[in-house]
Protein backbone atom coordinates (compact mmCIF):
# COMPACT_ATOMS: atom_id res chain seq x y z
CA UNK A 1 0.00 0.00 0.00
CA UNK A 2 1.27 3.36 -1.08
CA UNK A 3 0.52 6.58 -1.49
CA UNK A 4 0.66 8.44 -4.78
CA UNK A 5 2.59 11.47 -5.88
CA UNK A 6 0.68 14.20 -7.24
CA UNK A 7 0.49 13.33 -11.15
CA UNK A 8 0.08 9.94 -10.27
CA UNK A 9 3.79 8.20 -9.52
CA UNK A 10 3.94 6.33 -6.41
CA UNK A 11 6.71 6.06 -3.85
CA UNK A 12 8.52 3.12 -4.34
CA UNK A 13 10.17 1.76 -1.09
CA UNK A 14 11.35 -1.42 -0.35
CA UNK A 15 7.55 -3.04 0.08
CA UNK A 16 6.71 -1.57 -3.07
CA UNK A 17 9.96 -3.19 -5.10
CA UNK A 18 10.18 -6.05 -2.90
CA UNK A 19 6.25 -7.09 -1.78
CA UNK A 20 5.47 -8.88 -4.79
CA UNK A 21 7.46 -11.72 -3.26
CA UNK A 22 4.90 -12.31 -0.88
CA UNK A 23 2.76 -13.30 -3.85
CA UNK A 24 4.66 -15.33 -5.71
CA UNK A 25 5.74 -17.44 -1.73
CA UNK A 26 1.59 -17.29 -1.67
CA UNK A 27 2.07 -19.91 -4.41
CA UNK A 28 3.28 -22.54 -2.75
CA UNK A 29 -0.60 -23.26 -1.57
CA UNK A 30 -1.41 -24.08 -5.34
CA UNK A 31 0.07 -27.38 -4.43
CA UNK A 32 -3.73 -28.74 -3.73
CA UNK A 33 -5.18 -28.06 -6.89
CA UNK A 34 -2.02 -28.70 -8.64
CA UNK A 35 -2.29 -32.23 -6.58
CA UNK A 36 -6.30 -32.44 -7.54
CA UNK A 37 -5.18 -31.80 -11.41
CA UNK A 38 -2.36 -34.29 -11.37
CA UNK A 39 -5.01 -37.10 -10.22
CA UNK A 40 -8.23 -35.98 -12.07
CA UNK A 41 -9.86 -38.57 -14.01
CA UNK A 42 -11.83 -35.81 -16.26
CA UNK A 43 -11.04 -35.70 -20.01
CA UNK A 44 -7.85 -34.75 -21.21
CA UNK A 45 -8.95 -31.40 -22.64
CA UNK A 46 -10.91 -30.44 -18.92
CA UNK A 47 -7.88 -31.17 -17.60
CA UNK A 48 -5.48 -28.98 -20.02
CA UNK A 49 -7.90 -26.63 -19.65
CA UNK A 50 -7.55 -26.73 -15.82
CA UNK A 51 -3.66 -26.55 -16.59
CA UNK A 52 -3.81 -23.88 -18.64
CA UNK A 53 -6.36 -21.78 -16.23
CA UNK A 54 -4.05 -22.71 -13.24
CA UNK A 55 -0.82 -21.11 -14.67
CA UNK A 56 -3.24 -17.99 -15.80
CA UNK A 57 -4.23 -18.16 -12.34
CA UNK A 58 -0.75 -17.72 -10.86
CA UNK A 59 0.38 -15.67 -13.46
CA UNK A 60 -1.90 -12.76 -12.82
CA UNK A 61 -2.19 -12.94 -8.90
CA UNK A 62 1.11 -11.90 -8.71
CA UNK A 63 0.94 -9.19 -11.11
CA UNK A 64 -2.37 -8.00 -9.72
CA UNK A 65 -0.88 -8.04 -6.27
CA UNK A 66 2.34 -5.78 -7.11
CA UNK A 67 0.22 -3.40 -9.18
CA UNK A 68 -2.36 -3.21 -6.28
CA UNK A 69 0.40 -2.99 -3.81
CA UNK A 70 1.50 0.08 -5.71
CA UNK A 71 -1.99 1.81 -5.59
CA UNK A 72 -2.78 4.60 -2.97
CA UNK A 73 -5.00 2.71 -0.07
CA UNK A 74 -8.54 2.92 -1.04
CA UNK A 75 -7.87 3.41 -4.84
CA UNK A 76 -7.33 0.15 -6.81
CA UNK A 77 -6.17 1.20 -10.54
CA UNK A 78 -8.93 -0.15 -12.97
CA UNK A 79 -6.29 -2.99 -14.13
CA UNK A 80 -6.04 -4.46 -10.42
CA UNK A 81 -9.95 -4.80 -10.82
CA UNK A 82 -9.94 -6.63 -13.90
CA UNK A 83 -7.28 -8.95 -12.64
CA UNK A 84 -9.41 -9.68 -10.30
CA UNK A 85 -12.00 -11.45 -12.43
CA UNK A 86 -9.54 -12.54 -14.69
CA UNK A 87 -9.09 -14.87 -11.65
CA UNK A 88 -12.53 -15.60 -10.96
CA UNK A 89 -13.01 -17.07 -14.74
CA UNK A 90 -9.61 -19.09 -14.36
CA UNK A 91 -10.97 -20.46 -11.20
CA UNK A 92 -14.29 -21.61 -12.42
CA UNK A 93 -12.23 -23.12 -15.20
CA UNK A 94 -10.75 -25.48 -13.03
CA UNK A 95 -14.16 -27.14 -12.11
CA UNK A 96 -14.48 -29.28 -15.01
CA UNK A 97 -11.35 -31.37 -13.81
CA UNK A 98 -10.91 -30.77 -9.99
CA UNK A 99 -14.53 -30.00 -8.94
CA UNK A 100 -15.15 -29.38 -5.47
CA UNK A 101 -10.93 -28.21 -5.04
CA UNK A 102 -12.01 -25.25 -6.69
CA UNK A 103 -12.26 -24.10 -3.52
CA UNK A 104 -8.61 -23.77 -2.73
CA UNK A 105 -8.75 -20.67 -4.70
CA UNK A 106 -10.74 -19.06 -2.14
CA UNK A 107 -7.99 -17.48 0.29
CA UNK A 108 -6.34 -15.90 -2.93
CA UNK A 109 -9.61 -14.30 -4.08
CA UNK A 110 -10.33 -13.13 -0.68
CA UNK A 111 -6.81 -11.70 0.28
CA UNK A 112 -6.49 -9.89 -3.04
CA UNK A 113 -9.56 -8.40 -2.60
CA UNK A 114 -9.43 -7.21 1.16
CA UNK A 115 -5.69 -5.82 -0.06
CA UNK A 116 -5.80 -4.89 -3.84
CA UNK A 117 -9.26 -3.94 -4.16
CA UNK A 118 -10.57 -2.95 -0.69
CA UNK A 119 -13.22 -1.57 0.84
CA UNK A 120 -17.09 -3.15 -0.31
CA UNK A 121 -14.90 -5.52 -2.34
CA UNK A 122 -13.50 -6.96 0.78
CA UNK A 123 -16.70 -7.32 2.10
CA UNK A 124 -18.42 -8.94 -0.81
CA UNK A 125 -15.68 -11.28 -1.27
CA UNK A 126 -14.92 -12.25 2.36
CA UNK A 127 -18.95 -12.96 2.50
CA UNK A 128 -19.48 -14.99 -0.33
CA UNK A 129 -16.58 -17.19 -0.01
CA UNK A 130 -17.44 -17.77 3.10
CA UNK A 131 -20.89 -18.53 2.08
CA UNK A 132 -19.78 -20.64 -0.84
CA UNK A 133 -17.14 -22.72 1.38
CA UNK A 134 -19.99 -23.48 3.63
CA UNK A 135 -22.37 -24.36 1.18
CA UNK A 136 -20.16 -26.77 -0.76
CA UNK A 137 -19.38 -28.38 2.93
CA UNK A 138 -22.87 -28.93 4.10
CA UNK A 139 -24.22 -30.16 0.53
CA UNK A 140 -21.65 -31.97 -0.87
CA UNK A 141 -21.61 -34.98 1.52
CA UNK A 142 -17.81 -34.23 2.18
CA UNK A 143 -17.30 -32.77 5.34
CA UNK A 144 -14.30 -34.48 6.22
CA UNK A 145 -12.51 -33.89 2.83
CA UNK A 146 -13.16 -29.90 2.96
CA UNK A 147 -14.40 -29.15 6.73
CA UNK A 148 -9.92 -27.93 6.76
CA UNK A 149 -10.59 -25.56 4.19
CA UNK A 150 -13.65 -23.80 5.85
CA UNK A 151 -11.55 -23.02 8.45
CA UNK A 152 -8.82 -21.72 6.77
CA UNK A 153 -11.32 -19.41 4.91
CA UNK A 154 -12.92 -18.34 7.80
CA UNK A 155 -9.58 -17.58 9.32
CA UNK A 156 -8.10 -16.08 6.33
CA UNK A 157 -11.64 -14.17 6.73
CA UNK A 158 -10.91 -12.83 10.20
CA UNK A 159 -7.04 -12.06 9.37
CA UNK A 160 -8.08 -9.71 6.14
CA UNK A 161 -11.05 -7.98 8.33
CA UNK A 162 -8.63 -7.17 11.08
CA UNK A 163 -5.95 -6.13 8.78
CA UNK A 164 -7.45 -4.16 6.50
CA UNK A 165 -8.87 -2.21 9.63
CA UNK A 166 -5.42 -1.61 11.05
CA UNK A 167 -4.36 -0.24 7.62
CA UNK A 168 -6.91 2.07 7.16
CA UNK A 169 -6.85 3.27 11.01
CA UNK A 170 -3.28 3.31 10.44
CA UNK A 171 -3.80 5.79 6.86
CA UNK A 172 -6.56 8.03 8.61
CA UNK A 173 -3.77 8.86 10.88
CA UNK A 174 -1.18 9.36 8.65
CA UNK A 175 -3.45 11.97 6.71
CA UNK A 176 -4.57 13.72 10.01
CA UNK A 177 -0.70 13.63 10.84
CA UNK A 178 -0.10 15.36 7.44
CA UNK A 179 -2.77 18.14 7.59
CA UNK A 180 -1.79 18.59 10.92
CA UNK A 181 2.17 19.29 9.70
CA UNK A 182 0.95 21.31 6.58
CA UNK A 183 -1.18 23.23 9.32
CA UNK A 184 1.69 24.38 11.09
CA UNK A 185 4.29 24.93 8.41
CA UNK A 186 1.49 26.86 7.42
CA UNK A 187 1.41 28.85 10.80
CA UNK A 188 5.16 28.78 11.01
CA UNK A 189 5.66 30.48 7.47
CA UNK A 190 2.61 32.95 8.82
CA UNK A 191 4.91 33.85 11.74
CA UNK A 192 7.94 34.34 9.64
CA UNK A 193 6.64 36.54 6.45
CA UNK A 194 4.69 38.39 9.39
CA UNK A 195 7.81 39.11 11.56
CA UNK A 196 10.13 39.38 8.34
CA UNK A 197 7.77 42.39 6.62
CA UNK A 198 5.86 43.47 9.68
CA UNK A 199 9.54 45.13 11.03
CA UNK A 200 11.15 45.63 7.65
CA UNK A 201 7.68 47.94 6.77
CA UNK A 202 7.43 49.45 10.18
CA UNK A 203 11.16 50.72 9.45
CA UNK A 204 10.43 51.31 5.25
CA UNK A 205 7.33 53.78 6.66
CA UNK A 206 9.50 55.56 9.19
CA UNK A 207 12.15 56.38 6.37
CA UNK A 208 9.70 57.20 3.68
CA UNK A 209 8.10 59.95 5.96
CA UNK A 210 11.07 61.20 7.04
CA UNK A 211 12.65 61.47 3.37
CA UNK A 212 9.05 63.29 2.75
CA UNK A 213 10.08 65.68 5.67
CA UNK A 214 13.56 66.60 3.73
CA UNK A 215 13.05 66.03 0.65
CA UNK A 216 13.19 70.38 -0.06
CA UNK A 217 14.89 71.09 2.79
CA UNK A 218 17.89 68.73 3.00
CA UNK A 219 17.55 66.49 -0.56
CA UNK A 220 21.07 64.71 -0.18
CA UNK A 221 20.31 63.17 3.18
CA UNK A 222 16.42 62.73 1.41
CA UNK A 223 18.09 60.83 -1.04
CA UNK A 224 20.34 58.41 1.69
CA UNK A 225 17.09 57.45 3.50
CA UNK A 226 15.48 57.27 -0.17
CA UNK A 227 18.47 54.53 -0.57
CA UNK A 228 18.41 52.83 2.96
CA UNK A 229 14.36 52.38 2.09
CA UNK A 230 15.96 50.49 -1.74
CA UNK A 231 18.28 48.23 0.83
CA UNK A 232 15.88 47.40 3.26
CA UNK A 233 13.01 46.52 0.77
CA UNK A 234 15.71 44.53 -0.77
CA UNK A 235 16.43 42.69 2.37
CA UNK A 236 12.87 42.03 2.97
CA UNK A 237 12.77 39.97 -0.32
CA UNK A 238 15.47 38.27 0.60
CA UNK A 239 13.86 37.39 3.98
CA UNK A 240 10.38 36.23 1.88
CA UNK A 241 12.61 33.97 -0.43
CA UNK A 242 14.71 32.45 2.36
CA UNK A 243 11.42 31.60 4.24
CA UNK A 244 9.55 30.48 1.26
CA UNK A 245 12.23 27.65 0.82
CA UNK A 246 12.69 26.78 4.88
CA UNK A 247 15.97 28.94 5.34
CA UNK A 248 14.70 30.98 7.83
CA UNK A 249 16.01 33.53 10.29
CA UNK A 250 19.82 35.09 10.06
CA UNK A 251 22.15 34.87 13.08
CA UNK A 252 21.57 36.70 16.46
CA UNK A 253 24.41 39.28 15.37
CA UNK A 254 23.11 40.55 12.32
CA UNK A 255 19.52 41.19 13.61
CA UNK A 256 21.17 43.36 16.63
CA UNK A 257 22.94 45.26 14.03
CA UNK A 258 19.86 45.56 12.17
CA UNK A 259 17.85 45.93 14.65
CA UNK A 260 19.91 48.82 16.17
CA UNK A 261 20.42 50.32 12.51
CA UNK A 262 16.51 50.51 12.59
CA UNK A 263 15.83 51.77 15.86
CA UNK A 264 18.61 54.63 15.64
CA UNK A 265 17.03 55.77 11.91
CA UNK A 266 14.03 56.44 13.83
CA UNK A 267 15.92 58.59 16.40
CA UNK A 268 16.07 55.93 19.38
CA UNK A 269 18.92 55.38 21.25
CA UNK A 270 20.37 51.90 21.41
CA UNK A 271 22.56 50.20 24.04
CA UNK A 272 23.65 46.33 23.57
CA UNK A 273 25.30 44.53 26.46
CA UNK A 274 26.80 41.21 26.61
CA UNK A 275 27.78 38.88 23.47
CA UNK A 276 25.79 36.89 21.12
CA UNK A 277 28.15 33.84 20.91
CA UNK A 278 26.78 33.42 24.49
CA UNK A 279 24.05 31.71 23.54
CA UNK A 280 23.82 28.36 21.46
CA UNK A 281 23.33 28.26 17.59
CA UNK A 282 19.35 26.61 19.09
CA UNK A 283 18.79 29.34 20.74
CA UNK A 284 20.29 32.36 18.62
CA UNK A 285 17.93 31.55 15.90
CA UNK A 286 14.48 32.05 17.90
CA UNK A 287 16.36 34.60 19.83
CA UNK A 288 16.47 36.90 16.47
CA UNK A 289 13.26 36.67 15.70
CA UNK A 290 12.32 37.86 19.03
CA UNK A 291 14.79 40.30 19.03
CA UNK A 292 13.61 41.61 15.45
CA UNK A 293 9.53 41.53 16.62
CA UNK A 294 10.50 43.22 19.93
CA UNK A 295 12.30 45.93 17.54
CA UNK A 296 8.34 45.91 15.46
CA UNK A 297 6.74 46.73 18.45
CA UNK A 298 8.57 49.02 19.38
CA UNK A 299 8.88 51.20 16.38
CA UNK A 300 5.33 51.14 16.09
CA UNK A 301 3.81 51.39 19.83
CA UNK A 302 6.07 52.33 22.60
CA UNK A 303 6.75 55.72 21.81
CA UNK A 304 10.24 55.24 23.62
CA UNK A 305 13.51 57.17 23.57
CA UNK A 306 15.64 54.57 25.10
CA UNK A 307 16.43 50.68 23.99
CA UNK A 308 18.80 47.75 25.79
CA UNK A 309 19.44 44.15 24.45
CA UNK A 310 21.20 42.24 27.08
CA UNK A 311 22.66 38.82 26.59
CA UNK A 312 23.95 36.19 28.62
CA UNK A 313 23.74 32.26 28.68
CA UNK A 314 20.47 31.21 28.31
CA UNK A 315 18.66 34.42 27.86
CA UNK A 316 18.31 37.02 26.18
CA UNK A 317 15.95 40.60 27.57
CA UNK A 318 14.71 43.56 25.51
CA UNK A 319 13.83 46.71 27.02
CA UNK A 320 12.71 50.23 26.34
CA UNK A 321 11.27 53.22 28.35
CA UNK A 322 8.19 53.66 26.40
CA UNK A 323 4.87 53.96 27.61
CA UNK A 324 4.41 50.02 28.25
CA UNK A 325 2.35 46.85 27.52
CA UNK A 326 -0.99 47.94 26.51
CA UNK A 327 -4.02 46.06 25.84
CA UNK A 328 -4.10 42.36 24.27
CA UNK A 329 -1.44 40.29 23.36
CA UNK A 330 -1.64 40.84 19.15
CA UNK A 331 -0.01 38.21 16.75
CA UNK A 332 3.63 39.38 16.89
CA UNK A 333 3.35 38.05 20.95
CA UNK A 334 1.35 34.92 20.38
CA UNK A 335 4.09 34.44 17.57
CA UNK A 336 7.18 35.31 20.18
CA UNK A 337 5.77 33.10 22.86
CA UNK A 338 5.36 30.05 19.80
CA UNK A 339 8.89 30.73 18.76
CA UNK A 340 10.17 30.57 22.46
CA UNK A 341 8.13 27.75 23.85
CA UNK A 342 9.20 25.35 20.21
CA UNK A 343 12.94 26.27 21.18
CA UNK A 344 12.74 25.22 24.54
CA UNK A 345 12.47 28.67 26.26
CA UNK A 346 9.94 30.80 28.37
CA UNK A 347 9.12 34.24 26.96
CA UNK A 348 7.70 37.20 29.94
CA UNK A 349 6.60 40.25 28.30
CA UNK A 350 6.54 42.53 31.58
CA UNK A 351 6.57 45.99 32.85
CA UNK A 352 10.32 47.16 33.26
CA UNK A 353 11.14 48.88 36.64
CA UNK A 354 11.50 52.32 34.49
CA UNK A 355 8.13 52.24 33.44
CA UNK A 356 8.57 50.50 29.88
CA UNK A 357 8.32 47.06 28.71
CA UNK A 358 10.51 44.43 29.29
CA UNK A 359 10.99 41.01 26.64
CA UNK A 360 12.65 38.11 28.41
CA UNK A 361 13.27 34.93 26.88
CA UNK A 362 15.34 31.71 28.93
CA UNK A 363 16.29 28.91 27.99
Amino acid sequence: MTTEQPGGDAHTGPWERWGWLMAVVWMVFLVYPVLSLRGSDAALGWVVLGWTALITFAVVYVIGFVVGMRSAWGTPRPLVRTLFWVQIVCAIATIPAIETQALSFLPYLMSYASYGLRGMWHWVTTISGITLAAGVVLFSGQLEGHLQLLVVVVLIAVVNTVNTWLISRSVDADKVRMELATSDERASIARDVHDLLGHTLTAVKLKAELAERLVDVDPERAKAELAQIVHLTGEAIAGVRSTVTGIRGAALSDQLQASTTALESAGLQVRIEGDPTALSPAQSLPAGWIVRESTTNILRHARAQHVRITMAPGEVTIEDDGRGARGPAGSGLRGMSERAAAAGGVLVVEEASHGGTRVRVTW
